[in-house]
C-alpha cells in the first residue's frame, strides 16, 4: 500500500460523498433483483434531492418493477478508486408531471428533463446505508449512514 494517499476521516468522506452525488449530470449504477432472484444493472441519471435519490425511469422498464416488487436496489456512483455504493429503499413513486418540485430538482441536476414522457416516474429512494471508499487503506470506516442515520 506504499504510495497511496491518506485515508480520509469519516467527515471528510461525508463531505466529499454528498459532493459527489450533488454533482451536475452524474450517472448511477442500478442494480436491483427479480422476485426469483435474477440481477439486473443499469446505469440512469441521478438527482440528489432533500438527501433521496431521485431516479427518472419509464414506469416499465426493469428497473422500475423490480424496484416496485422488491423495495431495494443498491447504487453505486463514482469510479472504482472513489466509489459512493448505497444500499436504499423505494420511498415512493410519481409520476413525472405529478410532482413540480421534484422534476424541477431532477431536471436541474440530471441535464436532462424527462417531464411529459409518456409513462416515465420519478423512484425517489431513501438511503439505508452508505459507504465511501477510494483505496485499500480507507475500507476500514467506510460506513458513513447506517439504518438511515448518518454515523459521522
Amino acid at each position: 500500500m506504499a504510495d497511496l494517499p491518506p485515508a480520509r476521516d469519516g467527515a471528510t468522506r461525508r463531505t466529499d460523498s454528498l459532493a459527489l452525488l450533488s454533482t451536475p449530470a452524474i450517472d448511477v449504477w442500478v442494480a436491483t433483483a427479480s422476485a426469483d432472484g435474477l440481477p439486473h444493472l443499469v446505469p440512469v441519471s441521478l438527482a440528489w434531492a432533500g438527501e433521496r435519490v431521485v431516479l427518472a425511469v419509464d414506469g416499465a422498464s426493469l428497473t422500475a418493477r423490480n424496484l416496485q416488487a422488491s423495495g431495494r436496489a443498491r447504487l453505486g456512483v463514482g469510479p472504482t478508486r472513489d466509489v459512493v455504493m448505497i444500499d436504499a429503499v423505494l420511498e415512493r413513486t410519481a409520476g413525472v408531471d405529478a410532482d413540480a418540485a421534484l422534476g424541477e430538482a431532477y431536471a436541474a441536476q440530471a441535464d436532462w428533463d424527462p417531464r411529459g414522457l409518456a409513462g416515465y416516474v420519478f423512484l425517489v429512494l431513501r438511503p439505508e446505508r452508505l459507504q465511501a471508499w477510494r483505496e485499500a487503506n480507507e475500507t476500514a470506516g467506510r460506513t458513513l449512514l447506517r439504518d438511515g442515520t448518518w454515523v459521522v
